[in-house]
Order: structure tokens, then C-alpha cells, then sequence
């Protein structure tokens, strides 16, 4: 751990000059996606406690299915440490400090980890496209931009904070998919009200099979939902496309009933409170981070061991009243584990403003997406902790990390994003780009 640590030090220190065009590694590293990394740059190795196993290739094959989500592939699986704020000091190497404060505001909270499994696998045109990715992606518009990649890991071996933001926005998926999700807001008291709950339709461009880097849009999410509760918001819509294209990153329309007319939204994205959780959490706080990479300078730190939520099908499977409890999820329900993770350290850029001004970054080493974040209020306070939940789909095969619970530590409050309880989720064919529109949006937004 020790000399990786110095390896992505001494990288990052050498990256440092961010008006340069990025290299990317060179043949000879790239070929360790065949060796010692995984074919989407995790260490294939286990650790030397043998508490995180090598990567054997993760799960490929379906799972009997229990409903309208991905089955929990271990059902029978207890687990082996409970961590309260009673024994956390013997953990606290491997806690973020959000979970460390979870732990100590709330006596009911409590972490139970199961024994490692690293599920993350991809379809093999995934692997084949990363490995070109670490020879050809290159960073942009002083990092704002990449250039070169196409349908896998852009960065599988990153040598900078940057670069970490791009593997997670573009971390492998499903191309399309449909999914009915409810936003839950719990209030300082404990109590639990549902903001909103929506149909929703993502497509993923940049992982159309039959794509490449040179036909490719730059349009790499495309989404859209209806809500249709609480009957005040019913037939509500939003429509975003995000782009590469640092010129047009982000377009979406939002179509109101009371005003029956669709209208561009230009506010939904960084610190703009997100009006369909009833504004408890920001636009960027959705699915981990969802916004530019503009607004920060994104520094490098290493890799660590941490204990993160993960592989939590059952968690999902649990209807929505078993699944939380006041003030936070259901430690009964929520399966942790013990997996590597790359810190990312974010502050804000000169002459930006953010509501969050610091912000350290987790993203979960075999797949890129971000694990967690805690962030920091002007004052340098630990203000708001965000938990990623991924879950495992293994007939794509994918590991999705779309839900997230924002906890504001200071209000005493919780937002649970896209939360999929009492809901379904599932791969479709892809929709053409023209469902994708403020036009579109228009013509069904009859309420």
C-alpha cells in the first residue's frame, strides 16, 4: 500500500501543470490490464490481510430473480463485524469521517460488514475498449474535457485527481434503462416524508456497443423522468443531456403542469437545491456527484482500504418501511463491505463559488464510481456525508451505483436519491436520440 501511495504521489506531482494536454500511459503500462490490474485498472490482486480477495473476474451470471430488482446474490451470508460507536475507534482507519459521525450523532446507527466479494465485471467489448482508452484518452481544456475515449474506463491507470471525475462520470452501465425511484427526505425529528416519486429513463451514449470515438457525440447521459407522486407534482418532467463538449455540457427542459409548458432549466447542476427531493439535497449530490468538474481543483491523495456499503441488492429488495428506520437507513438491511478506494481531494477553484467549498472524494476501485464524499462547510467543519449504494446486475454484467443517501450532519437531516425500494429497475433497448428533447417532453406533458 505503502509504495502504491508513493507511486500516485510521485504522479500526481509530475501532472501537476494543468494547462497541458495529458498524456496517456504509454504501451508498456497499459499492458498491466492484462496482468496485475484488472481490464478496468483495479489491482487484481487481494490485500495481505486476505480480508479483500484477488478480482476473479466478477459475477457474469444471472441470478434467480426475485422481483422487479436484481436478486441479492448472498442471501445466506451473515456478517462477520458490527461497528458502533462503541468499538469505531479499533475501525477508524477504514471510516470516512462521515460514517465516523453517523455513528457518533446516532446511538441506532451501526455498520455491518459482510465478507468482501468484488462483483464488478463488464461485457468484454468494455474491457477491449478500456485498454485502448489508457493508450489513447487524453485530458482537455486544462482537464475540463477528454479526447480519445470511447465505451470503457477512460483513465483504467489515472495519474491525477481529474482524472478520477472522468472515470466515474464515464464508469461503466447498461446503455439504456428504465427504473421507478422515490426521493425520501427525513427531517431533523425523524421523521420521513416522500418528496417525489418518478419514472425515469437513462441512456448512456458513450456505451452504445456498435459506437467509437470518432462517431460518438460527445453526449454521454441522456435522461429523462415523469413524476407521479405526490398528485401536486404528478406529470412534472425533466429531460438533461450531458456532453463532454465543455461549450454545451449540460442542456435540460422541465415541463410544469401548473404553466402546461415546457421551459429550459439552466439551474439544475452544482449547488442548486434539487427541487424533485423537495430541494434537501444539491443537483450535484445525485448519483454521488452529477455536475462539472469546473467549480474544483481535484488533488490526488492515494488509495486506502475503507468500509462502504456495496452489493446491496437486499437492501433494495426491502420494501421502503422496513427499509429505514429514523434518521437513517436500516442497519439490519444495509450490507457494508471492505473494499479499496481512490481518494480524491476537491477544494474550490479559484475564482468559483460553491456552497460545498471542500469536499474529499471516494471512488470505489473496480468501478470507478464514487463510494462516498464528505463535505466541508466554509468553516472547514464536516457539514454533509454522502453513501453510495451499488447493487449487482450480472445478466449485463454491471455493478450500479445510481442511489445515494445525502446526510446534512449539522441540520440532522437525510435525503435518499432515486431510492429503488417498492420499485423496479431494469435494462431496455435504447430510444432514439429525439425522446431525449425538450420537444418530446412537450408533447406528452399532458397531465
Amino acid at each position: 500500500m505503502n509504495h502504491q501511495m508513493h507511486r500516485v504521489g510521485l504522479a500526481a506531482a509530475l501532472c501537476l501543470s494543468s494547462s497541458m494536454l495529458y498524456a496517456a500511459v504509454g504501451a508498456d503500462e497499459a499492458a498491466q490490464l492484462k496482468t496485475t490490474l484488472t481490464p478496468l485498472g483495479a489491482e487484481r490482486a487481494g490485500n495481505k490481510d486476505g480480508t479483500i480477495p484477488a478480482w476473479q473476474g466478477g459475477i457474469t451470471k444471472a441470478v434467480a430473480a426475485s422481483g422487479k430488482l436484481p436478486a441479492d446474490p448472498f442471501p445466506n451470508e451473515k456478517p462477520v463485524l458490527q461497528i458502533t460507536a462503541a468499538n469505531m475507534a479499533q475501525y477508524a482507519d477504514k471510516l470516512n469521517d462521515g460514517t465516523r459521525a453517523l455513528l457518533k450523532k446516532y446511538p441506532s446507527y451501526r455498520i455491518d460488514v459482510y465478507p468482501t466479494h468484488r462483483t464488478a465485471a463488464a461485457p468484454q467489448w468494455v474491457y477491449e475498449n478500456t485498454f485502448k482508452n489508457a493508450t489513447n484518452a487524453k485530458l482537455t481544456q486544462n482537464g475540463l474535457s477528454i479526447t480519445g475515449a470511447y465505451g470503457g474506463v477512460p483513465f483504467p491507470i489515472p495519474k491525477s485527481g481529474i482524472e478520477l471525475y472522468w472515470n466515474h462520470t464515464l464508469h461503466p452501465r447498461v446503455a439504456s434503462n428504465q427504473f421507478g425511484f422515490r426521493n425520501i427526505v427525513g427531517s431533523a425529528d425523524g421523521r420521513r416524508t416522500l418528496a417525489s416519486r418518478s419514472d425515469n429513463n437513462n441512456q448512456f451514449p458513450y456505451y452504445f456497443k456498435d459506437g467509437s470515438a470518432e462517431k460518438w457525440d460527445k453526449n454521454y447521459l441522456l435522461s429523462r423522468f415523469m413524476t407521479t407522486e405526490p398528485p401536486f407534482k404528478a406529470g412534472e418532467s425533466l429531460v438533461v443531456r450531458d456532453s463532454i463538449d465543455t461549450a454545451n455540457a449540460r442542456a435540460a427542459w422541465q415541463y410544469l403542469v401548473g404553466q402546461r409548458r415546457v421551459r429550459r432549466a439552466p439551474t439544475v447542476g452544482y449547488d442548486t437545491p434539487d427541487f424533485v427531493a423537495s430541494g434537501a439535497n444539491y443537483f450535484d449530490e445525485v448519483i454521488g456527484f452529477w455536475g462539472g468538474p469546473d467549480r474544483y481543483e481535484w488533488k490526488l491523495i492515494g488509495k486506502k482500504e475503507m468500509y462502504i456499503p456495496y452489493n446491496d441488492n437486499r437492501f433494495f429488495n426491502t420494501p421502503e418501511k422496513e427499509a429505514f428506520v429514523a434518521f437513517h437507513t436500516n442497519p439490519d438491511k444495509v450490507r457494508w463491505e471492505l473494499h479499496r478506494v481512490w481518494v480524491v481531494e476537491a477544494t474550490l477553484a479559484p475564482g468559483k463559488r460553491h456552497a460545498i467549498p471542500k469536499r474529499t472524494f471516494y471512488f470505489d476501485e473496480d468501478t470507478w464510481a464514487v463510494a462516498g464524499i464528505d463535505g466541508y462547510d466554509a468553516e472547514g467543519k464536516l457539514w454533509r456525508t454522502t453513501q453510495v449504494f451499488p447493487f449487482v446486475v450480472p445478466e449485463v454484467p454491471i455493478v450500479a451505483a445510481d442511489v445515494v443517501m445525502v446526510y446534512n450532519l449539522q441540520a440532522g437531516t437525510v435525503s435518499c436519491i432515486q431510492c429503488l425500494n417498492d420499485e423496479y429497475w431494469k435494462p431496455v433497448a435504447s430510444r432514439p436520440d429525439s425522446f431525449f428533447t425538450g420537444d418530446s417532453l412537450g408533447a406528452d406533458g399532458v397531465r
